[in-house]
């Protein structure tokens, strides 16, 4: 038989610990089982109808957190607003002092160090947590979370999401550079200089990141995000992507571009680049996941063209 379903007031909307709310008399064992609880890992349960995002992930670790623990990497992107850093089911990253008993495990990812500097998530205020309640989060700074995703996360993946921390100014590239610099000789240091140096404000979506970065590493050289183009006319448009020595643009095609008014209007932007004497190609999300060596050839081919000797 079903269990009936109790959501009492002080729980609704809200990630606790299944043990302290039974201590408490809020709900039975049984009631927990209720399809108004998801449990989302040993004793933390949440209110069903919470989205099942990263920032859920994270408030269901912070349960078990000790007080100098700070979320860092990824999941400090995400909780700083950058919505693709991490997802429900991706380890949530935090970093706590040496020693700590705290240990990496499915879903949690821990790393030691001995300096652990983080700060209150905006909008949130320092009262006191209620019992069984997941407390106010600390975490990185922009700065320090875009460092630590350089080290930690695949290198295309994470330029797209220093990528988003650029572009929402959260973090600068003159303040991403010094403290790459600052940290060259800390474990992942080299690798983070690089994958920093890789980071453009200029993208404006995560596929454009990955598409960049991706010719990048097959060898082409950097392109410009959004160069300016005035026309004849004085229109300026701005293709994703550009090369302007070589009069060659590439332009990314989402799900969105198909929609007919969005496709009406990409294909005459393309006609006044095509006038304006531009080689221009697009590229689909299809193409990015499936076939991206043939997207280099071309890519490659379109430059070598147009004067290119890479």
């Amino acid at each position: 038989m079903p269990v009936r379903t109790h959501r009492p007031s002080a729980l609704a909307w809200q990630v606790f610990r299944g043990s302290d709310v039974v201590r408490r008399g809020l709900l039975t064992r049984d009631q927990l089982r209720s399809s108004a609880w998801i449990r989302l890992r040993h004793d933390s349960y949440a209110d069903s109808r919470l989205g099942r995002d990263h920032g859920l992930a994270c408030r269901a670790v912070a349960l078990r957190l000790p007080a100098d623990a700070v979320f860092a990497g990824p999941s400090a992107a995400y909780l700083h607003g950058v919505e693709h850093a991490a997802g429900f089911t991706d380890d949530v990253h935090v970093v706590v002092p040496r020693p700590a008993g705290l240990r990496s495990q499915r879903g949690l990812r821990v790393h030691t160090t001995a300096l652990v500097v983080g700060t209150q998530l905006a909008g949130e205020t320092g009262h006191r947590t209620p019992p069984g309640r997941a407390r106010t989060p600390l975490l990185r700074d922009p700065t320090w979370a875009a460092w630590e995703t350089a080290v930690w996360v695949e290198p295309v993946r994470a330029v797209g999401v220093i990528d988003s921390l650029l572009g929402q100014g959260l973090t600068n590239r003159g303040a991403l550079h010094d403290f790459a610099t600052g940290n060259a000789e800390r474990p992942g240091g080299r690798r983070a200089a690089r994958v920093l140096a890789l980071a453009d404000p200029g993208a404006q979506s995560p596929p454009e990141s990955h598409l960049r970065v991706r010719l990048m590493m097959a060898g082409l050289p950097r392109p410009i995000t959004q160069h300016p183009i005035r026309l004849t006319s004085g229109l300026v448009l701005h293709p994703d992507l550009a090369w302007p020595e070589y009069r060659v643009a590439v332009e990314y095609d989402g799900q969105w571009h198909a929609d007919p008014d969005q496709l009406h209007r990409d294909r005459k932007r393309l006609n006044q680049l095509v006038a304006a004497g531009w080689l221009v190609l697009h590229v689909t999300g299809r193409r990015l996941r499936h076939d991206f060596p043939a997207v280099v050839r071309e890519v490659r081919a379109a430059l070598s063209t147009c004067g290119w000797h890479g």
